[in-house]
């Protein structure tokens, strides 16, 4: 517990923006990536489950439609 900062308690120690910003960018692309494997998992199990394409067809759809959000999303 060695805080030993020698400006005033508001605005304590100095921040490294820079790693800040890289951890803020990281973040939002997982998200982004994360978000994008899920949404498209669920439309693969759809087609799977309720469109009648099975197994390989729900994992081609799962495929191509990663596919084509890694294209959309760079």
């Amino acid at each position: 517990m060695d805080n030993h900062h020698s400006g005033p308690v508001e605005t304590g120690a100095s921040m490294d923006y820079a790693e800040h910003e890289k951890t803020y960018d990281m973040f939002i692309a997982g998200a982004k990536w994360g978000t994008m494997v899920v949404v498209v998992l669920l439309i693969a199990m759809a087609a799977g489950f309720f469109g009648g394409a099975g197994f390989i067809g729900s994992l081609l759809v799962f495929i191509i439609l990663n596919i084509a959000g890694a294209f959309l999303l760079r």
